[in-house]
């Protein structure tokens, strides 16, 4: 049988530690010593930050989701859209419009224009 010895702890660390003990180990001993090779192993101290928490990684990578989006969203309107409607109009085919002949000016029809011409609204209105 291994030998104890007592070490002083504040009472209320003492609760916490124990609570913390019951919860998650058989013995205090062994809790101690599983937070102990914890901090050995890993070679970090216990009052050095482990790094960024859940919270604060979910809301980098909405940022970052957001940003991307917005990117995606200005690409669409700025080039692809764009480049769609011209490569669609390309595409498009369109019956040839049919221009009158060429004819000299001896032989074409001209038609006067009318200068002056009745109101169409007899309101007085134009």
């Amino acid at each position: 049988m291994d030998s104890f010895i007592g070490i002083r702890f504040k009472k209320e660390t003492a609760k916490r530690f124990q609570q913390f003990s019951r919860a998650h180990f058989k013995s205090h001993t062994e809790a101690m010593a599983t937070m102990l090779d914890f901090f050995f192993y890993n070679e970090i101290s216990p009052r050095e930050k482990l790094g960024p928490t859940g919270r604060t990684i979910e809301a980098n990578l909405k940022k970052r989701i957001n940003a991307v989006i917005a990117i995606m969203r200005d690409m669409e309107k700025t080039q692809t859209k764009p480049t769609v409607a011209m490569i669609e109009s390309l595409f498009q085919t369109e019956a040839p419009t049919k221009k009158p002949l060429i004819l000299e000016k001896k032989y074409a029809e001209e038609k006067a224009k009318v200068r002056f011409q009745e109101k169409q609204n007899h309101n007085n209105e134009l």
